[in-house]
């Protein structure tokens, strides 16, 4: 586990400082973090039938990066005070929270390939990797409550761009295909395994899945380290992470599949609600018509068009269990799929006695979800009486004079964040982890959808939409924190590498190459010709 950072100089935001220990040593960059309060929104798991949903909570994150174009050491302000800047690099994240678990959802992630103006050498480590690992380690430690799950989840996707329009048509930027691009996050998630953020963690554990493959194939996509069997598994969370599974005799599947915008599985789910909307079974138990397992369900999604005609998705998930957590006796610590497309093979163990566990059989799932724990019928009295009581109020007329208030007159700028509770049952928001610009749900949209209609095609667009989109969001007054790299890089040659470890095999001798075709005529002397007689060409007759 690692040990709580030490306290920073007084004034030194800590982002500041855990991103410059990975970025290049005395290279500047811009960073701009934008984000929202925590603000109610639908639940992400639909609850058993007869059940309310969990109250949820949503908390949105945008951290872009900029670099100078010009070599000058100052990139803040978005160039309006300083040497012009151009947008690198930028990563999204949702925070969910409800009174179980905090789940921190990656919902994009782009850069605009301007990152070569640096000039990196190559073989230099990616910053665009660093810091997408060094932003999730600092939200998740920022962001952890007292005895409760935190879940970093991702699906990964290619695609040519995702926030910065036209940047595919620059030259320099490097697109990954469907495969690199899921080794790409793994390798990006597997730090937070090796050194967890700081925090009362009992273990860390790395999920994945990718639909249509089976466990041999999606081996090949894991981190080749030496932890990487321990840390990795094969397989998904999804029971795991649910406070049903710990609450319910059992859970039907649509009640552990979580509803994330833009996300493959919550369309496929999406459909699947749509089609056994009007049945009674939807009502009563919960179940589809069509699915009746989560085996079933990624069987299933691998024939959808986006996981299957040549495209590749994987499902990535980071659990962080607490040491006093919620999980009861009954519940086992890990949830494997039945399945054999995505289990891993099981080691050899000595025999032993089976432990009593739960098990779904096909009659429970004609029943209602049972809970396991019910409530004392007391406790059902008085909630009963008190929704009798409240039912019994009604707003009385309003009578006698009507008195007008005066207008009350706006004399400066209100803090509307001011009277925000820091900490509830439901999320916590200490002031070290907001943005440096703190918007409503509102102004962060309208933030990003202005980003989305810019244009990144070359440099000169590049830099004019770096400089509308910095100004509009800082409302024409300059933001942005200025992060000098402390990181010592070190190039590796791979060509000097490969031949310090021994000589090098020559095999251009067992290399068999076409032969020239033969020219006829021996030796040096002249190949023969041979001349046609005029009573063997034939001449076309004239009209």
């Amino acid at each position: 586990m690692s040990s709580i950072p030490p306290k920073l100089a007084p004034g030194k935001p800590l982002l500041v400082e855990r991103l410059s220990r990975v970025l290049p040593k005395d290279l500047a960059f811009g960073v701009y973090h934008l984000s929202t309060p925590p603000t109610k929104t639908t639940a992400l798991f639909s609850a058993p039938p007869n059940e309310h949903e969990d109250k949820t909570y949503c908390e949105n994150h945008f951290l872009a990066v900029s670099v100078d174009t010009t070599g000058s050491t100052s990139t803040a302000n978005g160039g309006d005070h300083g040497s012009p800047t151009v947008l690198a690099f930028a990563i999204e994240i949702f925070i969910f929270t409800t009174a179980y678990t905090s789940t921190f959802f990656v919902s994009k992630a782009d850069s605009t390939g301007y990152l070569a103006l640096l000039g990196l050498p190559k073989g230099t480590p990616s910053p665009i990797k660093e810091v997408c690992g060094a932003f999730m380690s600092y939200l998740v430690e920022q962001r952890q409550r007292k005895d409760k799950q935190c879940i970093v989840s991702l699906f990964a996707r290619a695609q040519d761009q995702y926030l910065f329009p036209g940047s595919i048509k620059n030259k320099t930027k490097h697109v990954l295909d469907d495969r690199g691009l899921v080794k790409w996050w793994c390798r990006v998630l597997n730090p937070l395994l090796a050194s967890p953020p700081a925090g009362d963690w009992a273990g860390t554990k790395a999920y994945l899945v990718i639909p249509g493959l089976d466990a041999y194939e999606t081996k090949a996509f894991l981190p080749r380290t030496e932890n990487a069997a321990a840390h990795w598994e094969l397989g998904h969370p999804l029971e795991r992470i649910s406070h049903y599974t710990r609450e319910y005799d059992w859970v039907p599947p649509r009640c552990l599949i979580p509803k994330y915008p833009d996300d493959p599985k919550s369309r496929y789910r999406d459909e699947l609600d749509e089609e056994s909307a009007k049945s009674k079974q939807l009502q009563t138990t919960g179940m589809w018509k069509s699915i009746r397992s989560l085996d079933q369900f990624w069987e299933m999604l691998a024939y959808r068009q986006e996981c299957s005609s040549g495209r590749l998705t994987g499902f990535i998930w980071v659990v962080f269990d607490p040491k006093n957590g919620e999980q009861k006796a009954d519940a086992p610590a890990s949830f494997p799929t039945p399945s054999a497309s995505f289990s891993t093979p099981s080691t050899s163990e000595p025999p032993s006695t089976p432990s009593k566990q739960r098990t779904t059989s096909t009659a429970n799932l004609l029943l209602t979800p049972r809970k396991l724990f019910p409530t004392t019928e007391s406790a059902d009295a008085a909630s009963k009486a008190k929704s009798e009581n409240k039912a019994k109020k009604k707003k009385q007329p309003l009578r006698g004079i009507i008195k007008t208030r005066q207008p009350n007159i706006k004399t400066q700028r209100r803090n509307q964040f001011k009277d925000r509770k820091i900490s509830t049952a439901y999320y916590y928001w200490p002031l070290e982890g907001r943005g440096q610009r703190v918007v409503e749900e509102s102004a962060y949209k309208r933030s990003i959808e202005l980003l989305l209609h810019l244009d990144f095609a070359n440099l000169d667009l590049a830099k004019g939409s770096t400089r509308r989109w910095v100004s509009e969001v800082g409302m024409g007054e300059p933001w942005g924190l200025e992060v000098t790299g402390q990181r010592d890089v070190s190039v590796v040659d791979h060509a000097a590498s490969a031949t310090a470890t021994g000589t090098v095999n020559n095999l251009s001798g067992m290399v068999k190459r076409k032969r020239a075709p033969a020219i006829e005529g021996n030796g040096d002397q002249p190949a023969k010709i041979n001349v046609l007689s005029a009573g063997l060409v034939r001449k076309k007759p004239t009209a």
